[in-house]
């Protein structure tokens, strides 16, 4: 049995513009400092067998508190980078609107079949962090693993891994928040969702 705790990174700085943050390399904000230095805070007081982010200095920042509470040096693994959004980089949903209507209309429609322009196909995203999983999994047969990737990579791979069409990755999971947990579990070649968008939250020491 694997457990992956999956996290996306803190927030950054176009998070209030809800802009696409494919592989621009965005910095945290402070707020994302925190949120990073919470799941620091979290892993202090759990088993945890291995650390493992995406390349993107986002993903990296938040996963190096909990790396350093737990004494494990952190891995990158390059599969785990976000979903390349073509055209909508670094663009508004409006932004968009305005530069491709038709296209962003397809896209909500369906983001799989019709995914913005110019950018990565969600299927081969899904494949690549669904692999790096297997991998994982294969090193640490019996670990439990906290991964630090990216919203719509997250989704997709939540969606693969479930056996849920990949289509409905965003109306299935509307919302990733940064830096909560969200767990699977690998049993006897089943996966299983067993939390979703969990606070960081440490549990009091009892009195």
């Amino acid at each position: 049995m694997t457990d992956f705790i999956l996290v996306r990174h803190g927030e950054t700085v176009w998070h209030d513009g809800n802009r696409y943050a494919g592989r621009t390399d965005v910095e945290l904000t402070s707020r994302g400092l925190r949120q990073a230095a919470a799941l620091g805070a979290w892993a202090a007081g759990e088993r945890v067998d291995a650390v493992v982010s995406s390349p993107l200095s986002r993903a990296r920042l938040t996963a190096a508190p909990a790396a350093d509470a737990l004494g494990l040096r952190p891995r990158v693994d390059e599969r785990l980078i976000e979903v390349d959004f073509g055209r909508g980089e670094g663009l508004t949903r409006d932004e968009m609107r305005e530069r491709f209507p038709d296209e962003l209309a397809a896209f909500l429609r369906d983001p799989v079949t019709h995914h913005l322009p110019g950018g990565e196909d969600p299927r081969a995203a899904a494949e690549r962090a669904a692999e790096s999983l297997a991998d994982l999994a294969s090193a640490f047969p019996e670990g439990r693993i906290l991964v630090v990737a990216h919203s719509t990579l997250v989704r997709l791979l939540l969606c693969r891994e479930l056996g849920i069409p990949l289509a409905d990755y965003r109306r299935v999971f509307p919302a990733l928040h940064n830096g909560a947990l969200t767990e699977l579990r690998l049993s006897e070649g089943q996966m299983s969702l067993i939390r979703f968008n969990a606070p960081a939250a440490v549990a009091p020491v009892p009195a």
